[in-house]
């Protein structure tokens, strides 16, 4: 693994609230952003971890493997990205000539900020032989400087096409790496990097709210570490979440990834009781970075135009190659993904 130092972001408030709409202004405000989606021939795609009332007013809700897919194909002139920065990076560098909106700039991530360019090309310099791959969670200039990019919901299928003659360097997430390895056996050089909601969940945690719930599986996000990773029942991307749960006879299921996950769980699998898995200083475990986009923000940036994300053309050159090829390998059927 490579140290790069602390990669949890220092200073974060990790009990983030938001205030409640009163349900006139929530359903005045979600007409008029309908409205201008119309307008400007707009269409609004939101992670699994945004608030509800953002993830009701969305055309598509999905992880970052969907949203990207999705951002590839659409035929809308403006992008509206409810999510984290790199997110609506990613789709600014799959629509070069479109409007990217972001209801909130300042939504960053802290596995992006655990990878500065800088450093990563330090690190390549010293084995030429190295094949980077980075996941999603990362800045243009890292994906600029990567072989193929990868989510949660595909890294397995990503790592297995990997040339079988190249040193695998994966970057940001060590957690999420290191379940790769697991699965595929492939030895690589993990960057040290974490989501500091994902690993604030522990072993301890974990096993008592399983005592709690002897009946409920446990479904978590391998972001989490290792040792919570052994507790669960299994361990997927948001999406393949939904259709896990959806399969599994449970009537309740223990939930090890961000709350806002939660609200699309309960919208797609009726009659289930999701609990959210706690951690020793909260109930429920909430990303500050995701939760800074509101409806209000949302309605102000369709309404205004901005904030908008702004790549310089030549950054999104190269960055659009290594996840053009992610989206490639994606594609292949199952017998040709190597």
């Amino acid at each position: 693994m490579i140290d790069v130092g602390d990669a949890t972001l220092a200073g974060i408030d990790r009990t983030p609230t938001r205030r409640v709409l009163p349900p006139q202004r929530l359903d005045a405000l979600s007409r008029d952003i309908l409205a201008l989606k119309k307008k400007l021939n707009a269409v609004i795609l939101a992670h699994n971890y945004q608030v509800p009332e953002i993830q009701d007013v969305a055309d598509y809700v999905g992880d970052s493997l969907g949203l990207s897919q999705q951002a590839a194909r659409t035929e809308a002139g403006v992008i509206v990205f409810c999510g984290v920065h790199f997110m609506a990076e990613t789709a600014k560098i799959l629509n070069p000539g479109k409007i990217v909106l972001l209801p909130d700039l300042d939504a960053g991530c802290s596995l992006e900020e655990s990878c500065p360019a800088d450093r990563l090309a330090a690190l390549q310099a010293t084995n030429p032989k190295f094949y980077t791959i980075a996941y999603i969670n990362c800045s243009a200039a890292v994906k600029a400087r990567s072989d193929v990019i990868c989510t949660s919901g595909n890294a397995v299928r990503i790592v297995q096409a990997a040339p079988a003659d190249r040193d695998l360097l994966f970057v940001p997430d060590e957690n999420l790496g290191s379940w790769v390895m697991e699965q595929t056996g492939r030895p690589m050089t993990l960057w040290k990097g974490n989501c500091y909601v994902h690993v604030e969940w522990t072993h301890a945690v974990i096993t008592r709210i399983r005592k709690e719930h002897p009946d409920a599986p446990l479904v978590a996000h391998p972001e989490c570490t290792r040792a919570v990773r052994l507790l669960a029942d299994e361990v997927c991307s948001t999406e393949k979440m939904v259709t896990w749960c959806r399969a599994s006879s449970a009537p309740a299921i223990i939930v090890a990834t961000e709350a806002g996950m939660l609200h699309r769980l309960q919208k797609e699998c009726p009659g289930k009781t999701f609990i959210p898995a706690p951690t020793e200083n909260c109930r429920c475990n909430e990303c500050r970075f995701m939760k800074l986009n509101t409806l209000e923000k949302l309605h102000d940036c369709m309404a205004n135009l901005g904030p908008r994300v702004e790549l310089d053309p030549g950054l999104i050159e190269r960055a659009r190659r290594p996840i053009e090829r992610m989206l490639e390998i994606s594609s292949r059927p199952l017998e040709n993904a190597g």
